[in-house]
């Protein structure tokens, strides 16, 4: 099966993809292309994974640059020294025009940024913690302090869980709108005293209060579509004993 990779034309001027779990080599719950060594298929068969994605970039699998994610807020900078293994963080920023930066996800977002004026490229992976410790405003900073301008960058968030299928409890709801009434438009009320949380709306808006006017975002829910998309959710709803992982990955053209 070919990969089936999702673009969009906020980021033209960049190699860029959001791949779904569509294609690879990876057997059973992993089924398709599952790119995460954190998860527990086999790491021969992620690696040859992680060779068709590279493949489809036209680079060598050396190139896809990673991060160690933690659900933080912290932003790796990559000049020309490029780290043997993932650093800790949940974003990476860049010039270098040989690499592309790669974030893996199941439900959480993962977030491209582009500055084609000034070249220069960012990738986020946010979900909600790290949307709302401050990992999106990070990576635009970041971007800024090798020579970006908010008015030249373009952000495209990717496949991720939708409001409708977001469940949250009080506590979450307490978290993010204790000390920010504002939030509260962001949440619709369930049963009971649940909520459902708009992970993709909340940190459009953490993007626009960076200065960032041109924000978009691919319209489809991880958890609703099991051929599409890996969702970590789904899986704990299921009873799986793990899930996979879809690659989003960025490079500067030439």
């Amino acid at each position: 099966m070919k990969l089936k990779i999702l673009k969009n034309n906020n980021l033209f001027g960049a190699k860029h993809g959001f791949f779904t779990r569509l294609g690879g080599e990876s057997k059973g719950i992993y089924k398709g292309l599952n790119c995460g060594l954190g998860s527990m298929d086999n790491k021969k068969i992620i690696h040859r994974n992680r060779v068709l994605v590279a493949n489809s970039m036209g680079i060598s699998q050396s190139r896809l640059v990673f991060v160690h994610q933690i659900h933080s807020s912290d932003v790796i900078t990559i000049k020309n020294k490029i780290h043997t293994s993932p650093v800790k963080g949940d974003a990476l920023v860049t010039a270098n025009k040989k690499i592309a930066l790669s974030i893996l996800t199941a439900d959480c977002q993962p977030v491209l940024f582009l500055d084609k004026k000034n070249g220069i490229i960012g990738a986020a992976h946010a979900g909600w913690k790290g949307a709302f410790t401050g990992i999106l405003q990070n990576t635009i900073k970041s971007m800024k302090a090798i020579g970006s301008e908010p008015d030249h960058i373009s952000v495209t968030i990717g496949p991720s869980i939708s409001q409708k299928n977001y469940e949250v409890g009080p506590e979450f709801f307490d978290t993010l709108c204790k000390d920010y009434k504002y939030n509260e438009k962001f949440f619709f009320k369930g049963n009971k005293d649940r909520f459902h949380f708009d992970l993709v709306g909340y940190s459009i808006y953490q993007i626009k209060k960076s200065g960032v006017r041109k924000v978009n975002y691919v319209d489809s829910c991880t958890y609703e579509n099991p051929d599409l998309y890996f969702s970590y959710r789904r899986s704990v709803h299921k009873s799986e004993p793990d899930y996979g992982r879809m690659i989003s990955t960025i490079m500067l053209e030439d």
